[in-house]
């Protein structure tokens, strides 16, 4: 499940992104309004979480462009505004939720889902490539069929791997995806991890390129 978080304070979004991601989802993080309206491939998301107070424009305005484009996503206002014209006005704008700081994660996690679950009967929500089955929703991954197990990490980066098919990702652009804390980065990590996952899904799915990172090529 892949989601962006439009959120400009750092620590709420270290933190949020942090729980988001040991709950399954795979978290792209974006903490201004011209950052995300520039967010490539945002048909692809399976969820926006929108902040509406950013520091170069206001949340709304960018709902309002996005629907004006046709961007189908789910969007969740996650807010610190709490009027009932704000909530009207946000749902009236094509939000598909309106959520106002501060909430429990259980909450907004269960909220979420209910999106997701609402996205997955107009779509299919699984990703098929190279005899790989991979199912966001469930976290369950098969190849030919047979169910492979995979830790939480190599679940993001197969992940990963299948939304970009055929697009070469350089370690910094994995470490990035997969880890929120600078000192959690180092490349020897990405190494380890790529190895492991080759491993499971089995040879020739993941291409290596000495000097510029990691294809899924299938």
């Amino acid at each position: 499940m892949r989601l962006l978080l439009v959120e400009d304070d750092a620590e709420l979004g270290r933190r949020l992104g942090e729980r988001l991601r040991d709950a399954g989802f795979a978290v792209d993080l974006a903490r201004t309004a011209a950052e995300a309206s520039a967010w490539p491939e945002l048909e692809r998301m399976d969820a926006v979480v929108l902040d509406l107070g950013l520091p170069d424009g206001d949340g709304m305005d960018l709902l309002h462009g996005w629907r004006a484009a046709r961007i189908s996503c789910p969007i969740l206002i996650l807010t610190a505004r709490g009027s009932w014209q704000e909530k009207v006005d946000g749902l009236n704008a094509g939000a598909d939720d309106f959520v106002v700081k501060p909430v429990r994660f259980e909450e907004l996690l269960a909220r979420l889902h209910a999106l997701m679950r609402r996205r997955s009967d107009e779509r299919d929500p699984w990703i098929e490539a190279g005899g790989l089955r991979l199912d966001p929703l469930t976290g369950s991954v098969t190849h030919d069929g047979v169910a492979i197990r995979l830790s939480k990490q190599e679940f993001r980066l197969l992940h990963l791997f299948m939304r970009r098919r055929g697009q070469m990702l350089s370690q910094a652009q994995i470490l990035e995806h997969l880890y929120e804390l600078e000192s959690e980065r180092e490349f020897n990590t990405v190494e380890v991890l790529v190895g492991r996952v080759r491993r499971k899904i089995g040879p020739g799915l993941i291409e290596t390129r000495r000097g510029f990172g990691y294809r899924f090529a299938p």
